[in-house]
């Protein structure tokens, strides 16, 4: 069976059609509850993404990149609310640029699609559309998996890095992985039907491999009959091709990404007809 497949116009990277279609149903699932009250929300949210890992182990927000996606909310009470997020983010990593290991000389870039669900407590009661309840803070916290494919440059042409098994693997990692996210926000009503909000997110990850980079240098002899890998396992400045056996990554901490943005939602409306006219 052939799978289904989209690709993003600005990489033309294939991506499951699957994962869009369980995007769907938990949208369609969280929606059959809105005849309950109008305690539903849709959207979409635009900002940055960023990664912390091997190339960048400490610097929030260096070499951000743009992230957008596209979120539903169902609002349980005044402070409790569960939200699925379906983003797309580009994230990138230089040591040229960070300046955390120079002579390493590494680098990658990477797309990450996401589907992920989380819970939301606000700080103060907050209904969406009721200009009675202004704003609030908030906090968020759950998981997701993820799909990525880090890839370095020669030349002006862009490669991947999975398939050229640059640190020696005997096979290649997964590119689909889990993450556990959490992060702050700040929720506020703009009218009656749309609500925004500031936030920043970050998650771990369940790889370390994000930037293609984790324990050791292998023997260059691995790379015999493979030009692109031999040039792009190790770019040292200083002992290029000579440092098997020598750290290039830290396999003890897997990788992070964050997104950081606004929101903007609108209520779905109730189908229920004798919903109270003031409320809407």
């Amino acid at each position: 069976m052939v799978s289904k497949t989209f690709k993003h116009p600005a990489y033309g990277k294939s991506f499951p059609f699957r994962y869009l279609l369980i995007f769907s149903l938990i949208i369609t699932l969280f929606s059959a509850k809105t005849a309950e009250g109008q305690r539903s929300e849709i959207g979409f949210l635009f900002g940055g993404s960023y990664y912390i890992g091997d190339l960048n182990p400490s610097r929030q927000f260096a070499m951000t990149r743009m992230a957008a996606g596209g979120l539903y909310r169902f609002n349980i009470n005044e402070n409790l609310a569960l939200r699925v997020n379906g983003i797309w983010g580009n994230v990138a990593g230089d040591d040229d640029i960070v300046q955390y290991n120079t002579n390493r000389n590494l680098h990658f870039r990477s797309n990450i699609f996401e589907l992920s669900l989380q819970g939301e407590v606000n700080f103060l009661m907050f209904t969406p559309g009721d200009l009675d309840t202004p704003s609030t803070p908030y906090i968020f916290a759950g998981g997701g998996i993820f799909r990525f494919n880090p890839q370095a440059e020669i030349d002006g042409t862009w490669y991947n890095l999975r398939p050229l098994r640059t640190e020696g693997q005997e096979s290649p990692y997964s590119t689909t992985s889990h993450n556990f996210l959490f992060g702050i926000g700040y929720k506020f009503n703009i009218t009656r039907q749309f609500t925004g909000a500031f936030e920043w997110g970050l998650r771990r990850t369940g790889t370390d491999y994000l930037d293609d980079i984790s324990t050791t240098y292998p023997d260059a002899a691995v790379f015999e009959g493979n030009p692109i890998a031999l040039e792009l396992y190790d770019r040292s400045l200083e002992n290029r091709g000579q440092n098997a056996g020598f750290q290039r990554g830290n396999p003890n901490v897997n990788d992070w990404y964050a997104f950081a943005g606004i929101t903007l939602t609108i209520r779905i409306k109730d189908l229920n007809l004798q919903r109270c006219p003031a409320y809407n």
